[in-house]
């Protein structure tokens, strides 16, 4: 069978300052038509920017190809394309979905226009035809109230929900070859397996191929049907799927392979409630023309639990169930009705002064390790940035606290001196926690921490945070879609569904014996595609 994607010796090198990096070095790939082919590797293998070659999305000149590479997609060379010839490929025979979509959404057009324009661009139709026809691709994503959420904006959206918006886009127009990078990181397992069935389902239908991109193991020996290793812009193992899942022949294979997280042993039996929420309700306002008239989405319903002392909690549910508005309540970043009892105390009878006091021990360590950190910043500058709320500390206490807490999260001190974009996500991650831990918080909210993370990076960070927890006695609320990260981190488990806790108790009885079937309904989408 003639392939669709060859791809021969292909060596990529970026200009840095007076000096050349070679990101990719003589990588050669074959996709056959109507075939999954999966690439994996670690952050800085070199998996996306091969994925940016194929559609020539990397800056040139500042990249630049090796005198013997070649891309030829459907008999057409494409590193020889001009302008008029890639725009008949780009987003027509070949899609992209992109990793963060939240970069990849223009922010000031709604998402329902920025679907209709992918399909105007390469169909002769008319714009009310190709309305109806981004609807329907809204509804084969699993979008819910498709008419509302055509009408809103990228921000209005949650990340998984903006995700299946991106795939949307790229599915618009049934290419021969879809490139999906890290298309399900931001989705929770439910909704992970509806588009994975979906891609299948469209590779079968219209013979399209897939270069699936991911750093989950599990997904990649389920889903493709041959996978590439990537290692520091090199491949060192190739083949199907199956023999290499089952006889791996490099260690690098192997190291990945084996990190998978395992479900937490110890169970803290602490009775008495740290943390408790009592009838806690959450409204967002909704844009309304009648300024007479005020509606709101009630986003948590009437919660209640508690947390005991130096415990981990696991929070899950599917997108926009309410989890990451939870954890912002508890955080004191958005109002709320109802109670939040901290260490004995309801924050919501006490002062502004001593409100303050209480925000020092109360962090949060955001899901994006991108989004979260100041460009502008060195990591030293981010990570002591809440001493000067805090605390009245000379230059060299402050510069002995930041020093103290990058080493309690594996950053060298002398990194403190750099800015984010020269640090991995899993580093900037640790920087994110360092900066949290720095307060000498009681009570951390991790809110996907590890989502945007290789397997391997993420079982450095789940480890990072079980060691801090022993060491600085912290009781967590751990926000994740990840299943198998949640059962290794925690010690009970709480189920939410449409704003509501539909499901509770220790983490070992939820994961064997789920009472609800909504809980059933996560834990076998989330088997589906799992590693066995």
């Amino acid at each position: 069978m003639k392939p669709l994607l060859k791809i021969s010796n292909l060596s990529i090198y970026f200009q840095v300052r007076k000096s050349q990096f070679c990101a990719v070095k003589d990588l050669n790939l074959v996709i056959k038509e109507n075939e999954i082919a999966g690439l994996v590797g670690e952050s800085g293998s070199g998996k996306s920017v091969t994925a940016m070659s194929i559609m020539r999305l990397l800056p040139e000149p500042k990249a630049s190809y090796g005198e013997q590479s070649s891309i030829e997609f459907d008999g057409q060379e494409i590193l020889n394309c001009n302008h008029k010839s890639l725009r008949k490929i780009r987003g027509n025979k070949i899609s992209m979905i992109f990793q963060e979509p939240m970069t990849s959404l223009n922010p000031f057009h709604k998402v329902g226009d920025q679907i209709v324009e992918s399909i105007l661009l390469h169909k002769k139709q008319s714009k009310s035809n190709a309305i109806l026809e981004a609807k329907k691709l809204m509804e084969l994503v699993e979008i819910p109230d498709v008419d509302r959420r055509f009408a809103s904006y990228p921000h209005e959206l949650s990340g998984g929900q903006r995700q299946r918006i991106m795939i949307a886009m790229a599915l618009s127009n049934k290419p021969k070859l879809l490139i999906a990078d890290e298309p399900t990181t931001a989705l929770d397992v439910t909704v992970q397996a509806q588009i994975l069935d979906l891609m299948t389902k469209l590779k079968d239908e219209v013979g399209m191929s897939i270069l699936f991109i991911t750093h989950d193991l599990g997904l990649i020996q389920k889903f493709s049907d041959n996978i590439t290793v990537m290692q520091e812009g090199e491949v060192v193992e190739q083949g199907d799927t199956k023999s290499v899942f089952s006889n791996p022949q490099h260690a690098y294979t192997k190291k990945l392979i084996n990190s998978e997280p395992s479900a937490k042993q110890e169970t803290t039996s602490e009775e008495n409630s740290f943390v408790a929420v009592k009838n806690l309700n959450i409204y967002y306002p909704l844009p309304n023309k009648n300024f007479f008239k005020k509606e709101s989405f009630h986003a948590v319903k009437d919660v209640n639990f508690a947390i005991p002392k130096q415990s981990t909690i696991g929070l899950v549910g599917e997108s926009g169930s309410g989890k990451s508005t939870l954890g912002k309540a508890l955080a004191g970043l958005i109002d709320y009705q109802g109670s939040v009892i901290f260490d004995g105390q309801d924050v919501s009878q006490l002062s502004s002064k001593e409100i303050k006091l209480i925000k020092k021990d109360i962090q949060i360590v955001f899901q994006d390790p991108y989004g979260s950190l100041s460009p502008r910043m060195t990591i030293g500058e981010i990570v002591g940035e809440g001493l000067d709320v805090h605390f009245k500390l000379n230059k060299s206490q402050k510069d002995e606290r930041i020093a103290e807490s990058l080493k309690a999260v594996e950053i060298n001190p002398d990194d403190r001196f750099k800015y984010p974009h020269e640090f991995s996500g899993g580093q900037r991650q640790r920087v994110a926690i360092a900066r949290s831990l720095i307060l000498n918080p009681s009570f951390m909210i991790l809110d996907e921490p590890t989502s945007a993370l290789d397997r391997s990076i993420q079982i450095q960070v789940i480890d990072l945070l079980k060691n801090i927890q022993k060491e600085f006695a912290l009781t967590y609320l751990f926000i994740s879609h990840d299943l198998k990260v949640v059962q290794s981190m925690s010690d009970y488990i709480f189920v939410m569904q449409n704003g509501y806790i539909v499901e509770s108790g220790p983490a070992k009885e939820v994961f064997s014996n789920p009472q609800e079937v909504y809980t059933d309904k996560l834990l076998n989408a989330a088997l589906r595609y799992s590693t066995v």
